[in-house]
């Protein structure tokens, strides 16, 4: 909680009850306006900019004076704040009107971004910004496929067919190499990809065609394309499934790691905090007895007041109040700024264990994917389909 304002209660139900039991008086039913400041990840933005911002935006939207409470929130090693006004004037028991609130606050948030120098989003920019280009269904195939190397085939089917003297040597080195040979439509011998992709022995072993059938015999004895397709998905169903769960183990170990040293760092930072406060609670108390005490009672207050003596006291402890506070509120906003970037590293951290375990699950899904994309492009007699098992789009939930 940083601050209420406006309201007779000390706390933040409290304060929303009264908002409601005042706007009980008039016909509106959203008494309340809301709103959350959230500052780009990874800035260290201090208090004062939070409430610069919140009276610009009093200022703009009409609601200066009104009761609010602003509340300060962190998660992940970001901090925002939360603020609430009561759009019920007490002078005239009507709500604050709040024409084209959306705009206004759009505009002070542009703004605020270019103050800051941070990098304004593009939902911020004009509303051409917006529509991202995508590619065509043909580009996006394309872009799918160039992930394996047309060089590293051709090296690879050479090889086998080097190393090979009869068709069974050929067909098991490939298979080694995850390739079947299968009978092509009109290639011949043809050796199909756990993609699905179908490649002319002929061309990626750079040999003559009559060269081929000399070694590897008729093609008509060996199983079809759309056969062998079938074959190789099922076989990469359980080495999908294998690899999928091996993910997972590994980044279950991972996320307890993480998530332990963020239970950690939550607790320390808390005691840090805890201790602070009773510190500066502490500090208070003896500077305020210290102030206390010069004040004069008595016969000698009375003549301090004469000769004006008490007035510069006053003033001096006005001063030194304020000088407290400010002290204080620094204090506390070194310490929190302090944490936040100790959180903001180990969400880092987190973030990229996250992000490294979603790559495995995209690399391992990508087989199936393509293997789906050929099936679209491919339509035939070919109908298998994966069953559920096969997919590797689940993900943990941890907490972090």
């Amino acid at each position: 909680m940083h601050e209420i304002r406006g309201f007779v209660s000390a706390d933040l139900t409290g304060a929303l009850k009264e908002a409601q039991a005042v706007a009980r008086g008039t016909k509106c039913r959203q008494f309340l306006f809301s709103l959350s400041l959230s500052p780009p990840p990874g800035e260290a933005v201090p208090v004062v900019a939070f409430e610069n911002a919140l009276a610009r935006i009093e200022t703009k939207l009409n609601l200066g004076g009104q009761p609010r409470a602003i509340v300060f929130h962190e998660k992940e090693g970001r901090r925002h704040a939360h603020a609430v006004w009561s759009r019920i004037d007490a002078d005239t028991m009507t709500a604050r009107n709040l024409p084209h609130f959306k705009r206004k606050l759009r505009d002070i948030s542009r703004a605020l971004y270019l103050e800051h120098g941070w990098t304004l989003p593009r939902g911020l920019m004009n509303s051409e910004a917006r529509d991202p280009r995508t590619f065509t269904l043909t580009e996006w195939q394309q872009a799918k496929r160039m992930g394996r190397n047309a060089r590293d085939l051709k090296e690879m089917i050479r090889e086998c067919w080097a190393a090979s003297d009869s068709r069974a040597a050929f067909s098991e080195a490939l298979e080694a190499r995850g390739l079947i040979l299968a009978r092509g439509d009109r290639r011949g011998h043809v050796a199909v990809t756990h993609e699905g992709e179908v490649l002319s022995i002929a061309r990626y072993a750079a040999v003559k065609t009559k060269d081929v059938n000399a070694k590897l015999g008729p093609a008509e004895t060996l199983p079809g394309v759309e056969e062998a397709r079938v074959r190789m998905a099922r076989d990469m169903d359980s080495t999908r499934q294998r690899l999928i769960q091996e993910a997972h183990d590994r980044m279950a170990a991972a996320f307890r790691t993480l998530d332990r040293e963020r239970q950690e760092v939550t607790q320390r930072h808390r005691a840090d905090r805890a201790a602070l406060k009773e510190s500066q609670r502490e500090r208070w108390d003896t500077e305020t007895r210290a102030r206390s005490d010069r004040m004069s009672r008595g016969l000698q207050g009375f003549w301090d007041r004469l000769t004006g003596r008490y007035a510069r006291l006053r003033h001096q402890n006005e001063a030194e109040t304020y000088a407290a506070l400010c002290r204080d509120g620094d204090e506390r906003d070194t310490l929190i700024l302090t944490q936040m970037t100790e959180r903001q590293d180990l969400q880092a951290r987190i973030q990229n264990a996250r992000h490294h375990h979603a790559e495995m699950l995209r690399e391992i899904e990508s087989d199936r994917t393509q293997g789906e994309t050929q099936r679209q492009d491919n339509p035939g007699p070919w109908r298998y389909t994966e069953n559920a098992r096969g997919r590797a789009d689940s993900g943990l939930s941890l907490g972090l």
